[in-house]
């Protein structure tokens, strides 16, 4: 990229740092979710654990009889002359007296979480008949299961940190895309405009400079009347031009249906009116045609004239005073061919297909990528010749139309002869 393009550098730029905000926004918020989901089922898990807990516990202490607890779970019995008998394999630093004789004078069933020798134990003690039990369950294993779902909500919340990173790549990219294309063909327009205008703006600068020049000098006005049709003309070109534009920039495609276009009418018309700037650089336009037939092709006429347009404007900027720039029109079957042919300083062959690209021709331009666009729409092929400092040759090859029936001449109406 040029330096005198900061334009398209800068754009990436930012659709990268906005691809980035949002694959993070993203990410954050499907990781969230899942933290939320993850906390979620631990506080559910936890939750059930104490309630199956309690229930257990409370079976045990009612039921189950002191030789045989469930599972995981130890009973004690305080008989009322004081001695406490234990289920088989009980923890010695069991039971937890306190509760026990607080039952025991009448109190209300106690259930309570008690730390014994840097083991934790869930104990419920309460009346059996005449005798005090107390049911203690181990909660290390519920503290173990505990840990293994963390680690696995741990992992799934990694796992899908990772997964949300490449979603929110995928849908940043996807959303970004859009944006990118309108910044793209905002660009594309701006740059368009600035090329198709410049050269029928340029054309009528120079014709309007000679005008003013030569009413300065006295000429008389009658002798000027070609100049000015030839400022009506360019000034109604300019506008054919806007519209298309316009067209373009609504995502349009021209509405203007093809019909017969004579292209040796239009290199005439585009010779004369590109004169005033060849005379002005020394450079001499030269229009011919070869063999028999017309050169009727089918087309858009506005459109065909921007391509003569940019070829005859390329011409111009690369022809040193004194230069020549031919344009041949010949006809071979169904084909017509325009050929714009200069001596200036031409181009390296081997940059023959740079000099179609947008915004790396080379020093030629925007205006040959465009030519490629409107020839290609037509069906038809451009090719480029040329050798440094050999001039450089621009074939347009269209298909031919169905011939252009001149219309009938008919003599002016004379404006009756006013008296004074």
């Amino acid at each position: 990229m040029s330096p005198a393009e900061p334009g398209p550098e800068l754009e990436r730029r930012l659709l990268k740092r906005a691809r980035r905000r949002l694959t993070a926004q993203v990410a954050g918020v499907i990781s969230l979710l899942l933290a939320l989901t993850g906390v979620l089922v631990y506080c559910v898990m936890v939750h059930q654990q104490a309630d199956a807990a309690r229930r257990d516990l409370t079976a045990a202490v009612q039921r189950a009889p002191i030789a045989h607890p469930p599972p995981c779970v130890w009973l004690y019995a305080l008989r009322p002359d004081g001695t406490v008998e234990s289920s088989p394999g009980a923890p010695r630093a069991l039971p937890f007296r306190a509760p026990m004789d607080r039952v025991a004078t009448g109190q209300p069933p106690r259930v309570e979480e008690v730390r014994v020798d840097g083991h934790a134990y869930l104990i419920r003690t309460q009346r059996r008949g005449d005798d005090t039990f107390q049911a203690a369950l181990d909660l290390r294993y519920q503290d173990a299961e505990r840990q293994r779902l963390l680690r696995t909500l741990g992992g799934a919340e990694l796992g899908g940190l990772l997964a949300a990173l490449l979603v929110g790549q995928v849908i940043s990219r996807r959303a970004i895309a859009p944006l990118g294309e309108a910044l793209a063909r905002q660009r594309r327009f701006a740059a368009d405009v600035s090329h198709e205008l410049r050269s029928p703006l340029t054309r009528l600068h120079t014709r309007a400079q000679l005008l003013s020049r030569r009413l300065r000098g006295g000429t008389d006005p009658i002798l000027l009347i070609d100049e000015v049709d030839q400022l009506v003309t360019g000034s109604r070109q300019l506008g054919e031009v806007v519209e298309d534009l316009l067209q373009s920039a609504q995502l349009q495609q021209l509405r203007r249906p093809f019909g017969p276009v004579d292209l040796a009418v239009l290199a005439s018309e585009l010779a004369v009116a590109e004169g005033a700037r060849a005379d002005a650089k020394g450079v001499t336009i030269e229009v011919r045609c070869e063999g028999p037939g017309d050169h009727v092709v089918r087309g858009v006429e506005s459109a065909l004239r921007r391509v003569l347009s940019a070829l005859l404007d390329n011409a111009l900027g690369h022809t040193r005073a004194g230069g020549h720039i031919r344009v041949t029109l010949s006809r071979d079957r169904d084909l017509v061919r325009l050929t714009v042919r200069d001596d200036g300083v031409g181009f390296d062959p081997t940059e023959t297909e740079r000099l179609f690209t947008r915004f790396v021709g080379g020093g030629f331009g925007l205006g040959l990528a465009l030519v490629r666009e409107v020839v290609e729409g037509h069906h038809g092929t451009i090719t480029a010749d040329g050798r440094p400092g050999a001039g450089a040759t621009f074939t347009v090859s269209l298909p031919a139309g169905p011939a252009v029936t001149p219309p009938a001449w008919t003599p002016p109406a004379r404006e009756p002869e006013r008296r004074l």
